[in-house]
C-alpha cells in the first residue's frame, strides 16, 4: 500500500494547486453574488490557466495519466476564454509558446515513462471524471462562442457536480488526498449549487 508520506512534498505541491481552483470559484461566485447573476471574470480563467498548469506539473510527479490526460481539454478553453476577453495577447510570445506547448509536452514524455502503476479499470474511470470537469468547458466554449461572450451555463455547473464527485471516488480509492480534499471540500459543492440558484433566479427575474 502507497505510504502517503513518502511524497508529502507532491502532496504539498497538489494542494497549492487545489486551492487556487477553490481559490477561482469563490472569487467567480463572490463576483456573481454582487453582480446578482452568474458572470465569467477574467480573473477565473487566468487564475484557471495557472493553476491548470500546475496541476499538468502535479499530475506528472504522480505519473498519474488521467489527471494530465483531463486537463488538456479545459487547458485550451481557459486559454480560448482569455483571448475572447483580449487577454491572451496581453501576455509575451515566449510565455504564451511555453504555456501552449507545455502539457503535450508532459503528455509525451509521460507517454514513454507511464510503467503501468495504476490498473487499467481504475485509470479509465479517473480518466472518465476528468474527462467530464472538462467537457464542462468545452460545454462552455460552445455555449459562449453560440452567444459571442464568454459565460458560464446552468450545464457547466451541473457536469461540475457530476466530475467532481467522480474525482473525489477516484481519489478515495488512489488514496490521493490532494483530489479527495480538492473535490471534497464543501465550498466546491456549495459553489457549483448557489450558481445554479442564480442561473435559476435570474432567468425568473427575466421573464
Amino acid at each position: 500500500m502507497e505510504n502517503w508520506f513518502e511524497n508529502y512534498w507532491h502532496f504539498a505541491f497538489g494542494f497549492v494547486v487545489q486551492l487556487l481552483f477553490s481559490v477561482r470559484t469563490f472569487v467567480q461566485w463572490i463576483i456573481s453574488e454582487k453582480s446578482k447573476r452568474v458572470v465569467s471574470p477574467v480573473i477565473y480563467w487566468q487564475i484557471s490557466l495557472l493553476a491548470s498548469f500546475l496541476y499538468v506539473i502535479y499530475g506528472w510527479l504522480r505519473v498519474d495519466f488521467a489527471i494530465i490526460f483531463g486537463q488538456c481539454f479545459s487547458y485550451y478553453i481557459y486559454i480560448w476564454n482569455l483571448n475572447i476577453l483580449n487577454q491572451w495577447g496581453k501576455i509575451p510570445r515566449s510565455l504564451r509558446y511555453i504555456v501552449w506547448f507545455m502539457p503535450l509536452s508532459v503528455i509525451g514524455i509521460l507517454a514513454f515513462t507511464l510503467k503501468g502503476n495504476i490498473p487499467f479499470g481504475l485509470l479509465m474511470f479517473g480518466s472518465f471524471g476528468q474527462i467530464i470537469m472538462a467537457f464542462r468547458f468545452i460545454y462552455q466554449w460552445w455555449y459562449s462562442r453560440k452567444a459571442g461572450q464568454s459565460l458560464l451555463p446552468n450545464g457547466f455547473w451541473i457536469l461540475s457536480i457530476i466530475g467532481s464527485i467522480s474525482i473525489l471516488i477516484y481519489g478515495i480509492i488512489r488514496k490521493d488526498p490532494v483530489l479527495i480534499i480538492g473535490q471534497g471540500a464543501g465550498i466546491v459543492t456549495i459553489t457549483y449549487s448557489r450558481n445554479l440558484f442564480l442561473n435559476w433566479k435570474n432567468r425568473i427575474r427575466n421573464k
